[in-house]
């Protein structure tokens, strides 16, 4: 418990609810895209596992532009 009081909250909180936002619109996105750039079930787990990185990459080269 003392690595958890030792954390600087008022950094990494903000950092949290940035990963969470993007993370909750790339999947949304993610659910209503009908074609990706590569496999659509990829692009789920990359969303998923790669944290922060994993949504941008999404929004960056994922998604196919109109």
């Amino acid at each position: 418990m003392e690595i958890l009081e030792s954390i600087n909250w008022a950094v990494i909180a903000p950092l949290i609810f940035i990963q969470g936002i993007l993370l909750i619109f790339a999947i949304i996105d993610w659910a209503k895209a009908e074609d990706t750039n590569g496999p659509k079930w990829l692009w789920f787990f990359v969303i998923i596992f790669v944290n922060i990185i994993g949504p941008v990459a999404y929004f960056l080269f994922g998604r196919k532009r109109s």
